[in-house]
């Protein structure tokens, strides 16, 4: 006879059930004036944020928004890019801590480099030089916001 193992940890799971881009704008408020710039050295400023969302049991939702601003003279806007690049995945099998990973880093880490592909395409179809964004260690800031979190809670008790 088998004996049941009543400490058997639940099988881990993870499957990306779709990628799709949510939502997209851009913006060349400067138009045609900004092309006429002979120099073309441009400020650009990245923002990341994510956000998750559960649709049912173990599947999720996790939307990461990139938005890139590219200034020229610090006060002239050249473009505004902004992407919402979702994913829905189905994790299951994870502690809280590996759950709060997994939808606060991981699934980003696998939506970025769409979002990547998609402001690059939109920058270069606006008329602009290629914009490659450089890969980000999205376990560092999510490592940072956990610190943050963690501070805060401490200064409220």
């Amino acid at each position: 006879m088998s004996e049941e193992n009543t400490n058997a940890t639940p099988e881990q799971v993870f499957v990306i059930q779709k990628v799709y881009t949510k939502d997209i704008s851009f913006e060349t408020p400067n138009t045609p004036e900004i092309f006429r710039e002979d120099n073309w050295q441009p400020n650009i400023n990245l923002q990341l944020q994510s956000r998750s969302k559960s649709l049912d049991e173990h599947v999720f939702e996790i939307v990461l928004m990139v938005t890139v601003t590219a200034k020229v003279d610090d006060d002239t806007t050249a473009y505004l890019a902004e992407v919402q690049q979702a994913g829905i995945f189905r994790v299951a099998g994870f502690g809280d801590e590996e759950m709060s990973y997994m939808l606060g880093s991981y699934c980003s880490n696998i939506l970025f480099p769409f979002a990547r592909e998609v402001i690059s395409d939109l920058v270069t179809r606006g008329g602009f030089p290629q914009l490659l964004l450089s890969p980000v260690n999205f376990d560092a800031l999510f490592a940072q916001q956990q610190e943050q979190e963690s501070a805060s809670s401490e200064t409220l008790q």
